[in-house]
């Protein structure tokens, strides 16, 4: 189910606050979050997030393309692993 048009777009605290507030953040520090949930906002552009994926921070620099995405989706969570063409399993 979607966001209510009324409400504004979710974006996590923490990360509103740091990106927000003039004298804490500069666009050159990175900024950790855990909120793959948050929405990106036209006041995110030029910031770079480290996204958490469930085992490391990923450094996303955000874009103005990204806008009214969530955060999450620019970081995968699975890596896939194929098998290779000379695999001797395979073949009997």
């Amino acid at each position: 189910m979607a966001r209510s048009k009324k409400k504004p777009p979710f974006v996590a605290n923490h990360l509103f606050f740091k990106i927000n507030n003039p004298s804490g953040i500069r666009h050159k520090e990175v900024i950790i979050t855990w909120s793959r949930a948050s929405t990106i906002i036209p006041a995110m552009i030029g910031h770079t997030i480290a996204i958490y994926n469930g085992k490391y921070h990923l450094p996303i620099y955000i874009q103005d393309r990204m806008v009214g995405h969530k955060i999450g989706e620019f970081v995968p969570t699975i890596n896939l692993v194929r098998h290779s063409i000379n695999d001797n399993k395979i073949h009997h």
